[in-house]
């Protein structure tokens, strides 16, 4: 498997000549999900969940389909009939020839006068794990974890417990966008020493075979 790097939440998964997406927002390039078989939304912040990009990859690929949680199929499902599915924690399918399980329920806390929304996170082939916007744990082994570094509902410390909770072989950084480049060599620096996994930072657009 193949993982590339988008900008902010959004990474692209390929295997055996196919690709799957997981959250081409709005901080992610205008084509991060064009060329993609499946495409999955974590939930419906617009960093994670832009109509005009997902829009633009079902029209480019008449085969493409969506899996995501009701509030984002919701938007989206009358103009695509039958290629919007909607999932919850539990739920296990096949997308693009990819093995996918769902985990998680709700966003992390913003705070506490803010209502929490849904949120799932998925695991993919049993190996690849992105939250999306929440620090769940996933009853399953995960051999590379999608992490969320820099948001306005964590901290570091958070983040170095959730790494160590989880117990990835690795962590990759997403959820990055607003994260200075001053800033990026300290949570290299912690997240490396601290968290008791391999930490990878790669820049948008940068790959890594899993």
């Amino acid at each position: 498997m193949r993982l590339t790097k988008k900008k902010h939440a959004c990474i692209r998964l390929e295997k055996d000549g196919r690709t799957l997406v997981v959250d081409p927002g709005a901080f992610s390039e205008e084509d991060a999900a064009v060329g993609a078989d499946a495409v999955l939304v974590t939930h419906e912040h617009p960093d994670h969940f832009d109509e005009g990009r997902l829009r633009a990859a079902l029209e480019a690929n008449a085969e493409a389909e969506i899996w995501t949680l009701r509030s984002v199929a919701e938007k989206i499902s009358a103009a695509f009939p039958g290629r919007v599915h909607t999932v919850g924690h539990g739920d296990t399918f096949a997308a693009a020839g990819f093995d996918v399980q769902v985990h998680g329920e709700l966003h992390a806390v913003i705070h506490p006068d803010l209502p929490r929304i849904t949120n799932v996170g998925y695991l993919v082939d049993g190996s690849v794990f992105h939250p999306g916007d929440a620090l769940t744990v996933p009853d399953h082994p995960v051999e590379t974890l999608m992490l969320p570094v820099h948001a306005p509902w964590n901290k570091i410390a958070e983040i170095i417990d959730y790494v160590r909770e989880v117990k990835p072989r690795r962590s990759v950084d997403i959820h990055d966008a607003l994260l200075t480049d001053l800033a990026r060599p300290l949570y290299d620096q912690h997240l490396g020493n601290l968290s008791g996994a391999e930490h990878d930072r790669l820049g948008p657009g940068e790959t890594a075979d899993l």
